[in-house]
């Protein structure tokens, strides 16, 4: 009998990141106190006109299918989003919305790999790209990242790993897990080593509204028109507007790649959801002052728990400049017990830590970092402080 399962399928790592979620929710549930650093997630709950513009749609009855690339209306707004926050010149055309930018993602790398396509992925990386990239019949590439820069990669290690195989280089920033920033004259050297080599670069920007230390992100599509068109930006509205619910993530692509990317889509999904649509156009025309109030507590909440770590002896952080993340080295541990339970790798570390004290984070093997763990801020301040008490009284037990 053939396999039941198709091996792209079988060849994907299960998500660690819902995974831990999903243990302590399950102990959440069961009446123990948890306090989770899992998921990224705002703990915000989505503005009140966003709501109010979907209850509108649901009222006037705008629950039909919408074009398979999203509203005409939406991806106007999206465009004007673009011009304004990015410099950058869209048609509407080019724009493609879809169920969450990890949709976008998966669309952007189905569209443009081949058969043995490599991809060059930053590392640590978040956990899906490779997923993507194997389903899509690509071949992940891993270019190291160093904690002493940090967790940024440069154009003379980005010419050094490309090879006549490599198709697309997946550009993070704001960086999942790390936090990790790349400045202007940074983004400009890497699109330099992109446009010689003539590779894709796939720009997940969804968290670039989230930065701090007045730290601004720069979109590589807006190096030059011959990186912009080598150039698709994903983007949505999950992390900067707590819309992850909602689920509508959006991309900007060469008029080719937008075209394929549409036709493909209109198979596999048709549109995403026209309520969802509606309430995205109200966010992306909200006030800049309403997404600052946010990046605000957030960065709070980040000092806050580089405080907090700082007093842990045997553990370590590098300062993020973006997201809502801190990667948190642990494996100065490696090698210690907890009550007979010996810590050797980040999985053993974030087991043993919620089954002691009931606090769920990230094996950082999961976006290939195995000597961390990944913290979210985005709990509460009292949640987070009570959370590092946890983990200090954790390391301060171990043998």
């Amino acid at each position: 009998m053939k396999n039941r399962i198709a091996s792209k399928i079988s060849a994907i790592s299960p998500s660690l990141t819902l995974a831990i979620s999903a243990k302590a929710k399950a102990m959440k549930q069961a009446g123990e106190n948890v306090v989770s650093f899992g998921v990224g997630e705002p703990d915000f709950n989505t503005p009140q006109h966003i709501i109010d513009a979907a209850k509108a749609a649901l009222d006037n009855g705008y629950t039909k299918y919408t074009p398979s690339a999203g509203l005409l209306s939406l991806r106007k707004a999206i465009c004007d989003k673009f011009k304004k926050d990015n410099g950058l010149d869209y048609e509407p055309s080019q724009i493609i919305v879809s169920n969450g930018a990890k949709h976008s993602i998966f669309n952007a790398c189905y569209a443009v790999l081949d058969d043995g396509d490599e991809v060059i992925i930053p590392q640590p990386y978040w956990l899906t790209y490779p997923e993507v990239v194997k389903v899509c019949s690509g071949v992940p590439k891993y270019l190291p990242c160093k904690k002493e820069n940090k967790y940024k990669f440069s154009a003379a290690e980005l010419k050094a790993a490309i090879t006549p195989k490599t198709k697309m280089l997946i550009f993070n920033s704001p960086s999942n897990p790390t936090g990790a920033v790349y400045n202007e004259a940074e983004v400009r050297a890497i699109a330099a080593v992109c446009e010689e080599a003539g590779i894709f670069v796939l720009a997940d920007e969804i968290y670039e509204k989230l930065c701090y230390n007045g730290v601004k992100p720069f979109s590589i599509a807006k190096c030059s028109e011959k990186m912009k068109d080598l150039t698709i930006t994903v983007n949505g509205v999950s992390k900067t507007y707590a819309m992850t619910g909602w689920r509508i993530g959006y991309l900007a692509a060469p008029a080719d790649v937008a075209k394929a990317i549409d036709s493909f889509q209109s198979h596999a999904t048709s549109n995403a959801s026209s309520i969802s649509q509606y309430a995205t156009i109200e966010a992306l025309a909200a006030p800049e002052a309403e997404v600052q109030a946010m990046v605000s507590v957030f960065d709070g909440r980040r000092k806050k728990l580089l405080s907090l770590i700082e007093e842990i002896d045997g553990v370590r952080a590098i300062e993020p400049d973006g997201a809502f993340y801190v990667m948190l080295a642990v494996n100065d541990l490696y090698g210690k017990q907890y009550r007979g339970k010996t810590i050797d790798n980040s999985v053993a570390f974030a087991d043993v830590l919620l089954e002691a004290e009931k606090v769920a984070t990230v094996p950082g093997v999961s976006f290939g970092a195995d000597d961390c763990v990944r913290l979210s801020y985005a709990l509460s301040e009292e949640d987070m402080t009570e959370g590092l008490a946890r983990i200090k009284r954790f390391v301060g037990e171990l043998k």
